[in-house]
């Protein structure tokens, strides 16, 4: 398999998933502010922080407003990482792949690229925003639930589950450490217990999990429990454990992985099979910046061993 074709069918993947877990982000979160008490002062640059961009978000705009947040997140164009961004170059890859890529994908990316440009202000504004992320939210679901059910199992479907749970894995823990962020800035907050509760349940929202949460533990929402859940869950698709043994799983079918197979397990190993438990606070949000750069880390790897410049 072709290098280029390898890391356009890897980066497809990653791309859908930004996308789907942006709008699911953002819808969650409106939700959050909402059910929060006002004397809680949540802002919504928490979800620039949470994505890393707050270098690239202070180029364009000098006002941390709602507005936007949204509109940098959403539509634009400046933002690599912006659903349209994202959008933009799925959709690019997919066209130049389209020989590995089932047919139908196609002209599902094409549908969805269509209603995000032409409906985009929605999202911007309140009164259609949920609406118009749910329709982003189930695109996405749709195209990638076609690539699970009719692509061979061949090397391109590895690159595409491999992209997947990398891009899986660094949002869970990036959002797992955007809640500990917000729990440890309300502490003095009169309302701080029901608050803790509302933050963790939208956490588990926010990744689809609250009902596969509750099912497993059979109990109700707890703090240290959530994030050893997301962290260290074997079952959950988008728990980090899971990503990893995926990722582990993929590489390993793949040639010269003998390296990263390595790198994979001894990471595994370091921030989830000894994850300590009691773990929380400051040293909790240390210990997933660590694992994020670990990430990061991988994605370079992967780029190296599979995708050399081809140019």
């Amino acid at each position: 398999m072709l290098s280029k074709v390898a890391e356009r069918v890897y980066w497809t993947a990653r791309y859908l998933e930004r996308i789907e877990s942006t709008a699911r982000l953002i819808s969650i979160y409106d939700k959050l502010l909402f059910d929060l008490p006002r004397s809680v002062q949540l802002s919504w640059y928490n979800l620039i922080r949470i994505n890393g961009l707050q270098a690239d978000f202070s180029e364009r705009y000098a006002v941390q407003d709602e507005r936007n947040v949204i509109k940098f997140l959403l539509g634009d164009t400046s933002n690599a990482s912006s659903v349209v961004s994202s959008l933009k170059a799925a959709r690019e890859n997919v066209r130049t792949t389209r020989d590995v890529i089932p047919a139908d994908v196609w002209y599902m990316i094409n549908e969805l690229n269509l209603y995000v440009s032409e409906n985009i202000m929605w999202g911007v504004n309140r009164s259609k925003r949920h609406e118009f992320l749910r329709e982003i939210i189930c695109g996405c679901q749709q195209i990638l639930g076609t690539l699970y059910s009719d692509m061979p199992r061949d090397a391109a479907w590895k690159f595409l589950r491999i992209g997947r749970n990398l891009e899986r894995a660094d949002m869970t823990s990036r959002n797992v450490d955007a809640a500990v962020a917000a729990i440890i800035e309300m502490q003095d907050v009169d309302e701080a217990v029901n608050s803790h509760q509302i933050i963790w349940l939208n956490l588990l929202r926010s990744l689809n999990a609250d009902h596969c949460y509750r099912r497993t533990t059979r109990d109700t929402v707890h703090g240290k429990v959530v994030v050893q859940y997301l962290l260290a869950n074997t079952e959950f698709p988008k728990s980090v454990a899971y990503c990893f043994n995926s990722l582990i799983e993929s590489c390993g079918q793949l040639p010269n992985s003998e390296a990263l197979m390595k790198k994979l397990s001894s990471i595994k190993k370091d921030f989830i099979v000894d994850y300590p438990a009691d773990l929380w606070g400051q040293s909790l949000r240390d210990y997933l910046n660590d694992l994020q750069i670990q990430i990061i880390g991988m994605h370079q790897d992967i780029s190296e061993t599979w995708f050399p410049a081809w140019d």
